[in-house]
């Protein structure tokens, strides 16, 4: 080989390094999501009208347009390039399908769907025998919170419910409960498995955390929560000791292993576990005898590493805060990091918790820090900022000011107290920085953030401090709140109609904003629609089961429960749209967010772009699609 043989030689593998280099980065730079299908749904919104809409990925937001066949009939006659909605106009039910076009060229259709022939779907459910505890108190089953993943990797989301004992209990309640069952479902209610939680496990919603999510990239969810002797998983096996028993006289579960376990979220079959961090040691030291505050669990997902998702789970909020994050790899399920309110420089972080714990990348490298009330943890697990404020019970990150380059945070605090603690404060979530915050005295118990009024630019805010509605510069903008039937609304949120505003969810009612009459009007009665008996779950915090955008175009379904607990009933839109967004499920802070809408106090997902009146057109997420196991 001569000189410049040589040469072009090294040049030519040296640019082959670079572009396997340059692909790597730019794989690596982005954060692993779901390969979803097209999420098409037809609804029929009156006599002569079916409303067709279907997801349009993020992976193909600013290169795709789209046709829709009603059979085999094309209806657009232009490759549609807006909002993926369309309206057929037709009286009688016909099936549909989408085909995305890319480059001039049509790609295959999506299977067909049949017409609703109203805007809900009812998935038949089986509740769990009841029974009754040691102290001769009977119980039943009801269905509860839902986490939604694709647990068969067929790209078509599935769901994990929650069922809870009618004698569930909060921490700073005695009493016995009957066990948590988690059960994997299609959406038409065929039941992949049900993992029973055992006796040593208690029933409430500070005790069972459960994440659901793909963790190790073949494309199908597993499922991660606390367990404990005498859990059986979705297969009959027992884990550990069947005959355990560590409930004491009053119900509580103050001894015994304590372990972090890993299902296939497919067959429910246990796959590793790891004993729980940090183990609860002694009782009294966590700040009381009974379990008040040794047994208050968190747990969310984050992408600590900016491209795949790893477990995090935690114990206390009140006290001693302790946080563990968790990577599946390769079969393998290895601690990450620790971090301690009790190891040295950390004492500050103490007591600082909240009912919920949300994550996002505040500080733009890519990667997910963790907000834990009133302090954040960086991807690292070294702690980034505490405003030293203590506990409170909702929390809320999320773009809500579009005149402001990166993330905002909303919390109110449970033990205001004038002039030391607010009531509410709205901060940057990367420094701790209070933008403003309002002073006042009392338990702050519900809060919450959305832009309902296109009057004023960015997201409102109001909370159950009897201020009012605040803009995002803290100025009052009315004294009047948003209501439903029983009262003011400041519990969840849901994309619903189809303008950029969001609506209330409260109850089992849907309700919007009108700025003009300061008034609420409401768009959906779930209660009594069509003859239903429609119930909310969690007490006074009232919220679905869940609320996520699970189908079609961006907009949120919402899915309730039956009174006799015999059926989930999900709701998707009745009305058209003309915004254009990829699916919220593939912006990586709404994803995460519906990881965790499961956890204690029930929060609304938010995204990582601001959605909202004013909003510019959103960049595609940077992201990368988890590889299917065929």
């Amino acid at each position: 080989m001569n000189y410049h043989s040589s040469i072009l030689h090294f040049k030519s593998i040296f640019l082959k390094f670079s572009i396997l280099f340059l692909l790597a980065t730019t794989v690596f730079s982005q954060k692993q999501m779901e390969d979803l299908d097209r999420g098409a749904v037809a609804v029929r919104t009156n006599n002569e009208e079916v409303l067709i809409s279907w997801r349009i990925l993020g992976t193909e937001f600013e290169n795709t347009t789209y046709n829709v066949y009603r059979d085999s009939t094309l209806l657009n006659k232009e490759p549609i390039t807006g909002a993926s909605n369309f309206v057929d106009k037709t009286s009688e039910n016909h099936h549909y399908c989408i085909a995305a076009i890319v480059d001039g060229k049509e790609l295959k259709k999506s299977k067909s769907v049949e017409v609703w022939n109203d805007i809900y779907k009812k998935i038949p459910i089986t509740a769990p025998e009841g029974g009754v505890s040691p102290d001769g108190r009977a119980y039943k089953y009801t269905a509860n919170d839902i986490s939604v993943a694709d647990l068969d990797g067929d790209g078509v989301y599935d769901f994990v419910l929650k069922w809870t004992p009618t004698n569930a209990h909060d921490n700073s309640h005695r009493g016995y409960t009957g066990k948590t069952y988690l059960q994997g479902l299609k959406m038409d209610g065929t039941v992949f498995w049900t993992i029973d939680l055992g006796i040593n496990i208690r029933s409430g919603a500070h005790y069972t955390q459960f994440m659901v999510y793909d963790l190790d990239g073949d494309g199908k969810a597993e499922v991660a929560c606390k367990t404990a002797d005498g859990t059986i998983d979705g297969t009959g096996k027992v884990l550990g000791d069947a005959s355990a028993d560590y409930r004491n006289r009053v119900g509580y579960v103050l001894e015994g292993p304590e372990y972090l376990s890993l299902f296939n979220g497919e067959t429910g079959a246990f796959i590793t576990t790891q004993d729980y961090i940090p183990q609860r040691g002694n009782v009294e030291s966590w700040g009381d005898a009974y379990g008040n505050r040794v047994d208050r669990f968190l747990a969310c997902v984050a992408y600590l590493d900016g491209h795949r998702p790893s477990l995090v789970f935690c114990r206390g909020y009140y006290t001693r805060t302790v946080i563990a994050a968790y990577d599946y790899r390769d079969g393998q399920l290895t601690n990450r990091w620790v971090f301690d309110s009790n190891d040295k420089g950390n004492k500050h972080y103490a007591g600082q918790g909240a009912h919920s714990v949300t994550v996002g990348d505040v500080d733009g490298d890519g990667k997910d820090e963790i907000q834990y009330g009133s302090c954040a943890i960086d991807d690292d697990g070294i702690g980034l900022y505490t405003t030293r404020l203590g506990h409170g019970d909702a929390i809320h990150l999320g773009d809500f000011d579009p005149a402001r380059e990166g993330l905002e945070y909303f919390m109110v605090h449970e033990e205001a107290n004038n002039p030391r603690v607010p009531q509410v404060d709205y901060r940057d979530p990367k420094t701790g920085n209070i933008f403003w915050s309002t002073p006042g005295r009392g338990d702050i118990g519900r809060g919450v953030i959305a832009d309902i009024d296109p009057n004023h630019l960015g997201a409102e805010m109001w909370s159950s401090n009897g201020k009012g509605i605040f803009n995002i510069k803290g100025e009052v903008i009315s004294e009047i709140y948003p209501r439903t039937h029983r009262g003011a609304s400041w519990n969840m949120f849901g994309w619903w109609d189809g303008d950029l505003l969001r609506e209330m969810v409260d109850k089992t009612v849907i309700a919007k904003w009108d700025a003009s009459t300061q008034t609420t009007d409401i768009l959906l009665e779930a209660f009594r629609y069509d003859g239903m008996a429609l119930r909310s779950n969690n007490g006074t915090k009232s919220n679905p089961c869940i609320i996520a955008d699970i189908l079609g175009d961006w907009r949120e379904e919402v899915i309730w429960r039956t009174d006799d607990n015999t059926s989930l009933v999900l709701f998707t839109t009745p009305y058209s749209t003309k915004e254009r967004i990829f699916t919220l499920m593939h912006d990586p802070l709404y994803r995460t967010s519906i990881a965790w809408q499961n956890v204690a106090y029930n929060q609304p997902a938010h995204t990582g772009f601001y959605l909202g009146v004013g909003m510019k057109i959103p960049k595609s997420p940077k992201i990368y699609l988890a590889k299917k196991v065929k």
